[in-house]
């Protein structure tokens, strides 16, 4: 089993910037790719941006140039920084890591005021 847990949502206005970071803990033998996910107020679930364990990253059109994410291997924890936020970023936030199979954080509410 694999715990998550995330951490570093809020409300920021507009411009702003904020970092989310997801921990793993449990018995793993080794995360291979790590994300992260967002679902907008009423819509579905969908793809921001993950890593893989060699640190090479993947990004949606609508985070590419402003959102980072990376890993530390170590401490089996992933981080997305987003800067230049926009109202339509205003999303849960949830963390994806593959082992043998998916889990998922409970997500983290992010609030982009205009």
């Amino acid at each position: 089993q694999v715990q998550l847990v995330e951490s570093g949502g809020g409300l920021v206005q507009a411009g702003g910037s904020l970092r989310l970071s997801c921990a793993a803990s449990g018995i793993f033998v080794r995360i291979n790719v790590m994300g992260w996910y967002r679902s907008p107020p009423g819509n579905e679930r969908e793809l921001v941006a993950t890593i893989t364990s060699g640190g090479s990253p993947n990004y949606a059109d609508s985070a590419k140039g402003r959102f980072t994410i990376s890993r530390d291997n170590v401490k089996n924890t992933v981080y997305l920084q987003m800067n230049s936020l926009k109202p339509e970023d205003t999303a849960v936030y949830y963390c994806n890591v593959e082992t043998t199979r998916p889990y998922w954080g409970k997500g983290t509410q992010v609030t982009v005021s205009s």
